[in-house]
């Protein structure tokens, strides 16, 4: 196994030891209820989570290498190097702890924490044993189904025998829906804890503009835990230092489809109330829907199972790659196509139905447009023979 190397080593000792001051500094009692009388507890739970995330994933860095717990290269991975994929626990300990030392549990948050934290360590054995994909599917359907009991799910439909049904199973296709589509996201540099950091922050100001303060700090609480991280992440000079590996990204993505759900996004406006957490979340849709057309109509899968097993690099972040050249700037372009769906999420709150019909037709042109982008990338180009 490669050791870190000198350079790492110098730069993660300080950063672990100045994060776990901090930590210490904002566990104090004194401290938190300084904040909690203030009036920003958001503020508090932003910096606990952050500090904890951010003072934890050198200390895993350095753990993930003594265990062999890292991800190898190999033909349809795009590292060059050995790299440590434990950084989804740094996440979820620092979404956790801010979660705890705030005391934000209320009963239908220990079903999402119980389900979250099956997801993660059933992705982190994947990590480490490669799981069978069907076997993590049906974690996933479990694990949703465990929030589906407490009740809470999707209401489109009203309530009755054949309303209910029909609500139970839409929330179960959200849930594990996203939190496939959050992982398969998961193929650059800080993309993934990126575009979890941003969809959060859009879902923390519905929430806020809402009155549901309980959902808003748990929205802050994966911001602060995804800020942590991603410096480690995400690097403008030489490749990550750590990955989410599954067991980060199915947490998170699992996670912040819950949280959806949970979500009042309208009171009165159903147009509203159904496309908001559509448009957050419509990088991850727009990308599961493309790659599960394209290969069903390629006759690359034709199964169920084909569909789960399969693995390729035809998803967004692949194709934008090939179409601008390089890895930095289809990350930028995902973060941008995002906060370009959250900005219309957050207008289309106030906006009446001519006007909300308006905003999601410019979203459909934007996507309309990354669409013909990434059209350009959608085989890798061959190597042309040399001249000389």
């Amino acid at each position: 196994m490669k050791p870190l190397s000198h350079d790492d080593a110098r730069w993660l000792t300080p950063a672990a030891g100045g994060g776990l001051a901090g930590l210490l500094v904002l566990a104090m009692p004194w401290v938190h209820e300084w904040f909690v009388t203030e009036g920003v507890r958001w503020l508090y739970i932003l910096l606990f989570s952050f500090t904890s995330a951010f003072a934890l994933t050198p200390i895993l860095i350095r753990q993930g290498v003594r265990w062999g717990l890292v991800d190898q290269p190999n033909e349809r991975k795009i590292h060059r190097s050995p790299i440590p994929r434990i950084g989804g626990l740094a996440v979820y300990l620092g979404f956790v702890g801010s979660v705890l030392i705030n005391s934000i549990l209320a009963d239908w948050m220990v079903a999402i924490l119980f389900a979250g934290s099956l997801l993660l360590a059933v992705g982190m054995v994947d990590d480490a044993r490669d799981l069978p994909a069907w076997f993590k599917l049906t974690a996933q359907v479990i694990a949703a189904g465990l929030v589906i009991y407490t009740g809470k799910m999707l209401t489109l439909f009203p309530p009755g025998p054949v309303g209910t049904t029909v609500n139970v199973l839409l929330t179960l296709l959200w849930i594990v829906g996203i939190t496939n589509a959050f992982n398969f996201i998961d193929g650059m540099d800080g993309l993934a804890s990126g575009i979890a950091i941003l969809m959060a922050f859009f879902m923390g100001i519905v929430a806020f503009e809402t009155n549901q303060p309980g959902l808003g700090w748990l929205a802050v609480a994966i911001i602060g835990a995804g800020m942590g991280f991603f410096p480690y992440n995400f690097r403008m000079t030489g490749q990550a230092r750590i990955f989410l590996g599954d067991g980060g990204s199915t947490f998170l993505g699992f996670t912040l489809a819950c949280l959806a759900v949970k979500g009042n996004w309208a009171d009165n406006n159903p147009i509203v109330s159904f496309s908001n957490p559509l448009l957050i979340f419509g990088v991850l849709i727009y990308d599961m829907i493309h790659i599960t057309m394209e290969r069903v109509l390629t006759g690359k899968v034709s199964t169920i199972k084909g569909w789960i097993d399969y693995v390729g690099k035809d998803h967004l972040h692949h194709r934008l790659e090939r179409a601008l050249g390089s890895q930095r700037a289809s990350v930028a372009m995902i973060f941008a196509l995002t906060i370009c769906l959250g900005l219309a999420a957050i207008v289309l709150r106030k906006a009446d139905t001519a006007e909300a019909i308006m905003l999601l037709a410019q979203a459909t042109l934007i996507v309309v447009m990354i669409t013909i982008l990434e059209h350009r990338g959608r085989y890798e180009k061959k190597p042309t023979a040399s001249s000389e």
